[in-house]
């Protein structure tokens, strides 16, 4: 079966891109375990009575009608339930009692957190020709986080990619945000970190309800998970599903990066992502990217866990890019064997756009060369490049070769800031 990686994000007109139960019985404020003096066989009987109990909070609610000792267990049932489920060093199974005083654990985890959620509009206002496919006008719907009272919102970098100055397309694009209080503002766009699929955005608004950011080093697979967010758009905005962290540091390979994320099972669709993962205090411990999407697959969503996001969103706030990254400044696209064979031209990376001053540009890389090495080594791919940089900083010179109306043209590319 193949697996298709999406980004959760809500595209139109052809944009690109546990709860369980502890059924061991009850305990005191001490510790010590709770005898169940109730009759078995009495419960049992109730129970074949009635087929419309779905939990054992719900059931022993209903059935209090109809016995007094009914009542007594389903107030035992609604003080202690148990929230998280985590195992040892040793692999086993524990449990973490939760005394609650009103609603559930989920309930006051929404209040806190729903605030600090908004929607994400990406308008590009109008078409464009690249040079293998068009761009038509488009919407795009994702989520964010307010991390600010001032205003400063972190978010995927895909939900906010064409805002983006180094795309092309960011003077035809505008950013909307919309608050849970109904409010819709214009939002710009701070700055993004495509490798990492992150990005800040702000709006010029005071006393925000800023999110509490946790610790997601402190993790533990097993324990409850909170997704909130705007799946399918602002028409289902606030969302709120519930899971589990199934795994941890799982690497997912999405769009030629590899991402090192959370794991989850709470719902997560498309305009989830930029959305918050949250756990059982109500703090954002990740951000919600990817989903795997394909036919009989489901509970694989991904997020990033807020550790890894906090210093590179604090950099993108601060400067609005991240200091000392290798830039080539090139826009382009990949040429594929297909496309290669159909035009008549190399493998590589085919040049749309060079940005003035960058390495590229002094370097002489024109638009419409294609790019087939860096760095004495072949390039097929955006991937291809990302690694070759890797190995490099800001300031050192490489060799590269570009194909120029038919002929090789050797060069020599000092790598600029990336900013």
């Amino acid at each position: 079966m193949d697996k298709n990686y999406g980004w959760n994000i809500e595209e139109k007109n052809n944009l690109d891109e546990t709860e369980q139960s502890n059924t061991d019985g009850l305990y005191d404020s001490t510790g010590k375990k709770i005898k169940n003096k109730f009759n078995l066989k009495k419960y049992i009987s109730l129970v074949l009575v009635s087929s419309t109990i779905s939990s054992a909070l719900v059931g022993w609610g209903l059935y209090s009608k109809f016995s007094d000792e009914l009542s007594k267990q389903a107030a035992l049932y609604q003080k202690y339930q148990t929230t998280n489920v985590m195992t040892d060093n040793a692999g086993n199974i524990k449990y973490e009692k939760v005394a609650l005083t009103k609603g559930s654990p989920v309930t006051e985890i929404a209040k806190k957190v729903n605030p600090s959620i908004v929607g994400i509009r990406m308008v590009t206002g109008n078409s464009k020709r690249s040079y293998f496919n068009n761009i038509s006008q488009s919407n795009a719907e994702g989520s964010g986080v307010i991390i600010s009272q001032d205003g400063y919102i972190m978010t995927n970098y895909h939900v906010v990619q064409y805002a983006d100055p180094k795309n092309r397309l960011s003077r035809s694009t505008t950013l909307e945000v919309f608050l849970s209080d109904d409010k819709q503002v214009k939002a710009k766009y701070i700055g993004g970190d495509s490798k990492n699929d992150l990005a800040v955005i702000k709006v010029e608004l005071d006393n925000l309800p800023a999110a509490e950011l946790g610790d997601s080093s402190q993790l533990e697979v097993g324990e409850l998970a909170v997704a909130i967010g705007n799946p399918l758009g602002m028409e289902f905005a606030g969302s709120v599903t519930v899971g589990v962290v199934s795994a941890l540091d799982r690497k997912v390979e999405a769009e030629g990066k590899t991402l090192n994320l959370i794991q989850t099972d709470a719902a997560s669709n498309p305009g989830n992502s930029g959305g918050a993962l949250v756990n059982s205090q109500g703090q954002v411990i990740g951000i919600n990217t990817i989903k795997i999407s394909t036919a009989g697959v489901e509970g694989l969503g991904f997020a990033i866990p807020i550790n890894d996001a906090k210093p590179i969103v604090d950099q993108l706030r601060m400067f609005g890019y991240i200091k000392g990254r290798p830039q080539i400044g090139i826009t382009g696209e990949q040429v594929t064997e297909p496309i290669a064979q159909q035009y008549g031209i190399p493998v590589g990376i085919y040049i749309i756009e060079v940005a003035s001053g960058s390495g590229a540009d002094k370097a002489g890389i024109s638009e419409g060369d294609i790019l087939v090495s860096l760095a004495d080594k072949e390039v097929k791919t955006m991937k291809d490049l990302d690694d070759i940089k890797k190995s490099y900083k800001a300031g050192d010179t490489v060799n590269a070769v570009v194909v120029r109306d038919g002929s090789k043209v050797d060069l020599k590319l000092t790598f600029t800031e990336e900013k």
